[in-house]
């Protein structure tokens, strides 16, 4: 079953997207790349993900996974080497724990923050971001890679903050990462982006800017 084919429908700009594209390149395995417009859904995307109607979907042979962090599992499982969670149980707990807290708390509230709101409501979701932040920052004191020696399930999940979030700063006009606040974390981001795998397989950042502009001109322009 392993050696089934394995396509992924993807989007150039999601960071839910790319992490499954760093899992599957640390496996070392060979997938077919298949970009979506997620404006304009295809009939595929349609097809595969009726449910949730959005990517990433992995199909592996007659197998279709959807949702980025169960695929990131289905990955783990499916495929042994270069194991992405830890081998303890407890451990393979914390990092679900974090990466779900990172997903809730940080990432929704910094897209709010900086791409969607303006005014008391950009203020009230910068400081949920912030506050969200310090918890992580708390647990990476003294780690340079959440997974250990290399990479990991948690590197990979959180590592949508060391590129889409200085964007998302950049759009906003607001700064959430203040180095003096979240050392533990800047060094962090260094290490995760001069991974080979990471810096080579995210997009270019002047065009992920210009989309982002664009998302925030147009949620903030009261248009649904």
């Amino acid at each position: 079953m392993a050696t089934d084919k394995v396509k992924l429908l993807g989007y150039v700009f999601s960071p839910f997207s790319r992490r499954v594209e760093w899992a599957l390149k640390l496996k070392g395995i060979d997938y077919e790349y298949v970009e979506e417009d997620i404006f304009n859904k295809s009939p595929l995307l349609l097809q595969l993900n009726p449910v949730r109607k959005k990517v990433p979907v992995l199909v592996h042979g007659n197998e279709v996974v959807s949702e980025s962090f169960t695929i990131l599992e289905y990955i783990d499982e499916t495929w042994k080497q270069n194991p992405l969670l830890p081998q303890d149980p407890y451990a393979r707990a914390i990092s679900r724990f974090w990466a779900n807290f990172t997903e809730e708390k940080v990432l929704d509230a910094g897209f709010t923050a900086l791409i969607c709101s303006t005014g008391e409501q950009q203020e009230k979701a910068l400081k949920s971001t912030i506050e969200a932040l310090e918890h992580i920052e708390g647990d990476l004191t003294g780690k340079k890679i959440l997974g250990g020696e290399s990479i990991g399930y948690l590197d990979i999940a959180m590592g949508w903050i060391s590129y889409w979030l200085p964007i998302w700063e950049e759009v906003g006009s607001r700064q959430v990462l203040e180095p003096s606040k979240f050392p533990a974390t800047i060094s962090w981001i260094n290490k995760i982006l001069s991974h080979p795998v990471i810096k080579d397989n995210l997009p270019p950042r002047d065009k992920a800017v210009a989309y982002f502009h664009g998302r925030r001109n147009f949620k903030t322009s009261g248009k649904t």
